[in-house]
């Protein structure tokens, strides 16, 4: 009964990417930007702040060797990254368009700001706010970051800067992160007599344990990337470099290795540890059950008995 139970959520949530599986296709081709970089066309473009004239998010789709890896990069330099609406506005519209994208294999979630990765909420956006925007903004906020946590392959957040309040939100939601040994780290809400509200009192204490989480959010102490490593925040804490994207490299790196995998194997990998995670050990186990059950149909599981029994590597399509 349980077993039918999770398969039945789990069929529900893949009528519900397969309503939005066409939204990619009908933007056309990609193009190649620099370096062989292929990034997306219009509406893409169209995210640029109208008040600096720039790409507050910026989207590429690597290739060759990197083929399958999407990197989000937040570009608000005169903002130290800070989450305004505009941004929320493209990170929520970009993470739509890839969620159906089955060619996408990895994202990995950077900043293009030397020695910054996110420094939070644009306060000086929210002082001009009345009461009644502040709730709507925040929801979307919340929202937006959960869509993210809610992709349904791996998400890597590489940490090369300062990742504060809603900026270390979005690293949470994250399933990997990796910081530089001097990048900051903390959820400092506290500080302004307001507590995290993009999902940092549910996700840091699942990270690393309700009573160091209470600890740090009681606090609003800022940790450096070793300390984040000893206490379980972050998963790899790498020196910095002296191109400042030491994190991101290691980011690289790491989804590279995802790349060689079975795409539905790892897709579903995420999805039952994601919600086994929230249960008991019973209906985890039946939650894992029906996700292996999707595995069975597919052309890739064939393709990984044949490519093992000829001893060649396997070439895996995602089907």
């Amino acid at each position: 009964m349980a077993a039918a139970t999770a398969l039945g959520l789990l069929q529900g949530r893949a009528r519900l990417a397969s309503a939005a599986a066409t939204s990619l296709s009908r933007q056309g081709p990609r193009r190649l930007g620099r370096g062989g970089v292929s990034v997306l066309p219009p509406p893409w473009r169209g995210y640029s702040s109208e008040a600096k004239g720039e790409e507050e998010l910026r989207v590429r789709y690597l290739e060759d060797e990197h083929k399958g890896i999407v990197v989000l990069g937040i570009n608000r330099s005169h903002a130290k990254n800070a989450l305004n609406k505009n941004l929320i506005k493209m990170m929520s519209k970009a993470v739509d368009t890839l969620k159906s994208d089955k060619k996408v294999r990895t994202v990995i979630f950077r900043s293009e700001v030397p020695g910054i990765f996110c420094a939070g909420a644009d306060l000086k956006e929210r002082a001009k706010m009345h009461s009644s925007e502040v709730s709507s903004f925040v929801s979307k906020a919340r929202a937006t970051i959960n869509e993210m946590a809610n992709l349904p392959f791996p998400s890597i957040a590489a940490i090369d800067g300062i990742a504060l309040g809603g900026g270390l939100e979005l690293a949470l939601a994250c399933d990997i992160r990796v910081a530089a040994s001097s990048a900051k780290m903390g959820l400092v809400e506290t500080k302004l007599a307001i507590i995290p509200c993009a999902g940092g009192t549910q996700r840091l204490p699942r990270t690393i344990g309700v009573s160091l989480a209470k600890e740090l959010i009681f606090s609003a102490r800022v940790v450096d990337g070793e300390e984040a490593k000893s206490i379980g925040l972050i998963s790899h804490v790498v020196e910095q470099n002296d191109a400042g994207d030491a994190a991101y490299k290691r980011a690289l790196a790491l989804a590279k290795e995802f790349l060689p995998q079975g795409p539905v194997a790892v897709r579903v990998a995420k999805l039952a540890i994601n919600q086994g995670m929230e249960v008991d050990l019973v209906t985890g186990l039946a939650i894992e059950e029906a996700c292996y059950a999707q595995t069975i149909p597919t052309k890739d599981r064939i393709e990984g008995l044949l490519s093992f029994k000829e001893k060649r590597p396997p070439r895996y399509k995602g089907e």
